[in-house]
């Protein structure tokens, strides 16, 4: 096949493909339409968050067998017009499950033992004790909302934390475990102390938590999204963490993102975002939760494996 990689990737992805036949170019950083004049002389197209692959780039792409995202997320692909089309969909989620499961786990233990705030006032020989007296996640019911890839791997690093793990996916029944109970969203809502989202983003989670939303959990809340910005209302967010609602979140994402996840400009910014980056109540970080060292590599190594494996299964020569 002729294969387009558009996005930077880790090396193992091209070697391997090219090592089994295939015919890679690597044309990066490009705009959309410098990409959908040269689709249609492809097989196979590998981006990241660079370009959207919408209606319009599908049916240029009159050869294309598959188009594979190096992540998880897919909310800049027409996966169901693209599949219509017998079009191939791949992601990697499977990649950089672990890291979103320690990023998760360190941002809510970070947040609890006031470590940012502390660690400020230390290197300026500021020895604060009792402002930053920590709270202990031991005996605390957490949530998880939507049971796949990422978060099972959260509910596997909360073992030995001494805390009641559940679980609600809207698309899943009997997945629970020695990690984690599965339970319905009331029982959520009734019972959790710490909320983690790891959902997609699509028209049915898009602005999911919201004001009703979060109104609806009957204890004060700490929340964590790891998955995308859009799916939290940041205002709703910011309301209901002034209003002690919410006690505390840990943020890798923000609805602010643009498309590459990375052209931000923080001036134009509402004030909403303001707050959360002047409260000592919120941990942010800016979309690294899936970037480590490690699933640099995962994630190309389960892109390579899967467009090898659905391609016949001939001439592989996976390490």
């Amino acid at each position: 096949m002729n294969i387009l990689i558009i996005d930077k990737v880790h090396h193992v992805l091209p070697q391997l493909l090219s090592e089994n036949g295939h015919d890679v170019l690597i044309d990066l950083a490009k705009g959309y339409s410098y990409y959908l004049d040269k689709i249609s002389g492809f097989d196979g197209i590998i981006i990241r968050s660079g370009i959207q692959i919408d209606k319009a780039f599908i049916d240029k792409a009159s050869k294309l067998k598959f188009i594979a995202r190096v992540g998880a997320g897919m909310e800049n692909i027409e996966v169901d017009y693209a599949q219509q089309k017998g079009i191939k969909c791949i992601n990697s989620p499977e990649g950089n499950r672990t890291a979103v499961g320690e990023q998760a786990l360190a941002m809510l233990l970070s947040l609890f033992n006031n470590l940012k705030r502390a660690d400020t006032e230390v290197r300026k020989g500021i020895w604060n004790r009792e402002a930053n007296r920590g709270v202990e996640l031991e005996g605390m019911t957490v949530g998880i909302v939507g049971y796949g890839n990422m978060g099972s791997a959260f509910a596997k690093r909360l073992v030995g934390f001494g805390v009641e793990v559940v679980a609600y996916d809207k698309y899943k029944t009997g997945y629970s475990d020695r990690y984690v109970q599965e339970a319905s969203m009331e029982y959520l809502f009734a019972q959790c102390d710490v909320v983690s989202l790891h959902l997609p983003l699509n028209k049915e989670t898009k602005y999911l938590v919201d004001s009703d939303w979060l109104g609806k959990f009957e204890k004060q809340i700490y929340l964590i999204n790891t998955a995308r910005g859009p799916i939290v209302r940041t205002q709703d967010l910011v309301k209901a963490i002034d209003e002690s609602k919410v006690l505390g979140a840990c943020l890798d994402v923000l609805e602010y993102e643009e498309l590459g996840f990375e052209n931000i400009d923080i001036d134009k910014f509402p004030k909403a975002f303001h707050y959360l980056r002047n409260s000592n109540k919120v941990i942010l970080s800016p979309h690294i939760a899936g970037w480590t060292q490690q699933s640099n590599y995962k994630l190309s190594k389960v892109i390579a494996d899967k467009i090898l494996s659905f391609n016949n299964g001939k001439n592989r020569n996976i390490k």
